[in-house]
């Protein structure tokens, strides 16, 4: 899975979100604030990562999370990214 073209994670003003630029915006203008997680895993989904790997890299980075509530905020965020038309199958 990996982010669409022309959605781009930035920080803002301290925030980190994701912004539609060029041609996407026609489809997608506004924004999705994301806490230091979601942009971590966003910077993953840049390069491709599977929902697996997500997990993985949650669990590496974050050693207080288990893997079952791992896997069901990477699903949650996975899901609200589709829904947002921010991702590619």
């Amino acid at each position: 899975m990996k982010t669409k073209s022309g959605f781009m994670l930035r920080s803002i003003a301290g925030c980190k979100v994701v912004v539609s630029v060029g041609k996407r915006t026609l489809d997608f203008n506004g924004i999705i604030n994301l806490n230091d997680t979601g942009a971590f895993l966003w910077e993953r989904l840049e390069q491709g990562a599977t929902e697996d790997e997500l997990v993985k890299a949650i669990l590496e980075n974050y050693t207080d999370v288990d893997e079952a509530t791992a896997r069901q905020s990477v699903v949650n965020f996975v899901k609200t990214l589709c829904d947002a038309g921010c991702l590619d199958d």
